[in-house]
C-alpha cells in the first residue's frame, strides 16, 4: 500500500501541515487498490457458466456414487463445490435433473452405444463383432464404476430415473444387437430363437462379469486378458446359438491352449 502511495515534492515540503491535493488523491487511489486486492483474494476469478457446469457435475458424481441419491442434498454438492446452493438450480431444474445430467454425462463420454453401433452395422463376421463388444463393455475404469453404483441407487431408490435411463441407453444396446442376430437366423448362421432374449442373454454375461467385482467387492478374477475374457466369454455363448454347434478344429486347439495356461 506504501508503494502505491506516490508523494510529490510540494506534498512532502508541506507533510505535518495540510496535505496537498496530490497526496490526498494518491492515498484514495491506494486505499481503491488495496480494497480491490482484498476481493480479488476473497472470492477467486469466476468460472463461465460450461465450466461451472462441469464442476458440478464432477462434484455431484463423487457425492452420488458415495452416498447414493437420497443421501446426498444438494447443499452438500454447493459445499463441495464452493458455490452458493442457489447457483446449481441456475444450471439444473431439481436434483434429478442433476442426477440424470451426470449419468448422460458419463455415459455419452464413454461412447459405448456408439461403438456398438458402428461395429453392428458393418460386414464383419458375427462372431469377431460379438468379441469386438464385449471388449468395449469390459474395458472398464474407474468411472465406469462408479456410474454401476450410481445405477444401483437409483434402481433401488428412484425407480422413474433408472427406467429413463434404461429406455434411454440400456434398451438401445439390446434392440441393435437383437436386430443383427436376426439377419443371421435369416441367413441360417444362427438357428431359430428369441433374438431379444438371445441379446440380453449374451449383454448380461458381460455385465454380470464385471458387476461382481465393482459392486459386491470380489477381486479375485480369471488371469486372463480383457481380449482373451471378451473371447471366452463368446465362445461359451455362440456355442449355444449357431447352427453349427460342432467346434472347428483351430477352436478345439485353442480351447485347448487356454485350458492348459489355466492350469496352476
Amino acid at each position: 500500500m506504501l508503494n502505491a502511495i506516490t508523494l510529490t515534492g510540494s506534498a512532502i515540503a508541506q507533510i505535518g501541515r495540510r496535505p496537498t491535493f496530490s497526496f490526498r488523491l494518491n492515498l484514495r487511489v491506494a486505499r481503491v487498490s488495496f480494497k480491490v486486492s482484498e476481493y480479488l483474494l476473497a472470492f477467486p476469478m469466476r468460472l463461465s457458466a460450461s465450466d461451472r457446469k462441469k464442476q458440478l457435475l464432477e462434484t455431484a458424481m463423487k457425492l452420488f456414487s458415495e452416498q447414493g441419491f437420497d443421501g446426498t442434498s444438494t447443499r452438500e454438492i454447493a459445499e463441495a463445490a464452493g458455490v452458493n446452493e442457489a447457483l446449481i438450480f441456475r444450471h439444473f431444474r431439481n436434483k434429478e435433473d442433476l442426477f440424470w445430467a451426470v449419468l448422460s454425462d458419463r455415459v455419452e463420454r464413454r461412447g459405448s452405444n456408439r461403438r456398438m453401433r458402428k461395429l453392428l452395422q458393418s460386414q464383419e463376421d458375427f462372431r469377431e463383432v460379438l468379441v469386438a463388444i464385449a471388449e468395449t463393455l469390459l474395458d472398464r475404469t474407474e468411472e465406469d464404476a462408479a456410474v454401476t453404483r450410481l445405477l444401483f441407487y437409483s434402481a433401488l431408490r428412484n425407480r422413474e430415473l433408472s427406467e429413463r435411463f434404461f429406455q434411454t441407453y440400456g434398451q438401445e444396446k439390446f434392440e441393435m444387437l437383437a436386430d443383427r442376430m436376426r439377419m443371421g437366423i435369416r441367413a441360417g448362421h444362427l438357428r431359430v430363437l428369441n433374438p431379444l432374449v438371445a441379446a440380453r442373454s449374451f449383454l448380461g454375461m458381460i455385465v454380470y462379469h464385471y458387476l461382481i467385482k465393482e459392486v459386491f467387492g470380489v477381486r479375485h478374477t480369471p488371469a486372463l486378458s480383457t481380449h482373451e475374457m471378451a473371447e471366452e466369454l463368446v465362445d461359451i455363448f455362440t456355442d449355444g446359438i449357431s447352427a453349427n454347434r460342432s467346434i472347428s478344429k483351430n477352436e478345439s486347439e485353442r480351447r485347448t491352449v487356454r485350458a492348459r495356461s489355466a492350469q496352476p
